[in-house]
């Protein structure tokens, strides 16, 4: 099926804009906080008792947001709607002592995060952000948003094998980014820039979550500007679109409890306290129940009537490399957003699951294509799994097929972002 051509761009614009302003995932729930609160959100604090008013709510914890809200007509048992989502993306980030350099050069320690197209990082100007702790124990949140650091490829007349044999990256030796000239290396020289980029003392930071990030912009792309091409769309394009939707839910009687949960470190497995695979999607349900006067047999009744749509990006089919596609399942860009099938259960959809999916589809008048592996390749897996077995919710893999996933840019569609927005307000309000 097609998607209709040229949708409202307002919906895109507006990613292209979150992308931008959202180079980590402490940037990332600061935004979507800031949006939430806007559509009237409020924070509750996790150190605070709850109280079980209506209303939406949302709670932060690192690069990782859980919000809701609370409809007037709901009972302690009324079940959730949840779309599930990620903020972090594969990038290079800063080691604990940062400072390093050699041959006249002063470079910057970086660690490989998840698993990224490492080429893709080579001859870019990248920027520098993340979240710095204070003596005080409170936190700042820093972006250099400029040209600052860059990983130089190495010359073709000093690798002439890279033709014939391919680029072959050590990830300790090759990927080092350089900032500047200088043979006195000192210990402290980076956090002591930053610490002057943001006017604080020296000495005031005493703990640091660094990472780079291109500062190229998102930007449209084709003759007919059909295709958008940006940063971590995977999976800040979901966590966007969830957000959209969380705020477009009609205030009403709704049937179910609609919820965000954008976790952190989905890309290196999922298992901290602000991962998919940690405790506080399940302490926030929890606490919303007995908030309200509920009890465990509530708890157990409203999880049973629970749904989560695990939305992360798919992969479009390439047209330079079909074959590595499964030969009669072909997701093409602005076709919709896709349903994420794998039988050994790499991604959380059955048959019972697609059925909500189509339901949501069909009432928002949004197209949707199905994705499969190849059998003959590896699947990649999503959250989804996870936050079916930990919290025992039937789960839905679903998502928006782009190309270059994992990659320093990205591509997708234009107009997939507002049809997976669309389907994702139908799924939420039931």
């Amino acid at each position: 099926m097609s998607a209709p051509h040229r949708l409202d761009r307002g919906h895109t614009d507006d990613l292209m804009s979150f992308l931008a302003a959202s180079p980590t995932p402490y940037h990332a729930v600061a935004n979507a906080a800031e949006r939430l609160e806007k559509a009237g959100f409020r924070q509750v604090s996790e150190t605070d008792a709850w109280e079980g008013s209506s209303g939406g709510k949302y709670v932060l914890r690192g690069g990782a947001i859980i919000a809701w809200y609370v409809p007037e007509s709901a009972a302690p048992h009324t079940p959730y709607r949840i779309i599930g989502a990620h903020t972090d993306s594969p990038n290079l980030r800063v080691k604990p002592l940062p400072d390093s350099g050699a041959h006249g050069w002063r470079q910057v320690a970086v660690e490989i995060y998840g698993g990224p197209l490492m080429n893709s990082w080579l001859d870019r100007d990248l920027g520098l952000a993340g979240r710095l702790t204070l003596r005080d124990g409170s936190t700042r949140l820093v972006n250099v948003d400029r040209p600052l650091l860059r990983v130089p490829q190495l010359a073709i007349h000093l690798d002439r094998a890279v033709s014939s044999d391919g680029l072959k990256l050590d990830k300790q030796r090759h990927l080092q980014p350089i900032w500047g000239l200088g043979d006195d290396v000192r210990d402290g020289d980076l956090i002591a820039f930053l610490e002057e980029e943001l006017g604080l003392g020296a000495g005031e930071v005493t703990g640091w979550d660094l990472m780079t990030h291109s500062v190229e912009a998102p930007a449209y792309l084709g003759r007919d500007n059909e295709l958008v091409a940006g940063p971590r769309m995977d999976n800040l394009l979901s966590v966007h679109a969830g957000v959209a939707a969380l705020a477009a839910v009609s205030p009403g009687e709704l049937p179910y409890i609609p919820v965000l949960a954008a976790f952190d470190h989905e890309e290196n497995g999922s298992q901290s306290d602000t991962g998919a695979d940690g405790p506080l999607l399940g302490g926030v349900l929890e606490r919303s129940v007995f908030a309200r006067g509920g009890s465990y047999e509530d708890r157990a009744r409203a999880f049973a009537g629970t749904v989560c749509l695990s939305s992360d990006t798919g992969h479009a089919v390439h047209p330079n490399y079909a074959e590595r596609h499964d030969p009669t399942h072909h997701p093409r860009v602005n076709g919709g957003p896709i349903l994420k099938v794998n039988v050994n259960n790499r991604y959380a959809t059955d048959g019972s699951g697609r059925a909500v999916w189509a339901a949501a589809c069909e009432k928002a008048g949004v197209p949707f294509q199905s994705f499969v592996s190849n059998n003959s390749m590896p699947c990649g897996t999503t959250i989804g799994p996870i936050t079916a077995a930990r919290h025992g919710i039937k789960t839905v893999d679903i998502g928006v097929a782009i190309l270059s996933m994992h990659s320093v840019r990205e591509l997708c569609g234009a107009d997939d972002p507002h049809l997976l927005a669309n389907a994702l307000v139908a799924f939420l309000e039931g």
